[in-house]
């Protein structure tokens, strides 16, 4: 699993047929800052995911890629690559809170 943004949706009318009805977000990768482990940096790439979580803009999310994407519920037959698992309240690094309040 990966954290990752939420920084935009996509709409695409026309797509594979057991896609109809699912949710397509924008996510930004983020990766913990090796000079500062205190705080994120964002990824360089962006990617498109099904959104299973009902997830927001700028939301933290956690997703899969690859096979283990498949493995979420209802996405065995789909041709997808990447699905947001799971909606992020809270991180800790080192022992110190880097997102999210308790």
């Amino acid at each position: 699993m990966f954290l990752a943004k939420v920084i935009g949706s996509v709409v695409a009318t026309k797509k594979d047929e057991g896609m109809r009805g699912q949710k397509l977000l924008v996510l930004r990768p983020l990766l913990i800052d090796p000079n500062d482990p205190s705080k994120f940096v964002d990824g360089k790439n962006t990617l498109v995911a099904v959104d299973t979580m009902g997830a927001g803009q700028e939301e933290l999310v956690l997703f899969c890629q690859g096979s283990s994407a498949r493995q979420a519920a209802n996405m065995k037959t789909l041709p997808v690559d990447a699905v947001i698992t799971g909606i992020v309240d809270s991180v800790d690094v080192l022992g110190k809170q880097v997102f999210g309040s308790c």
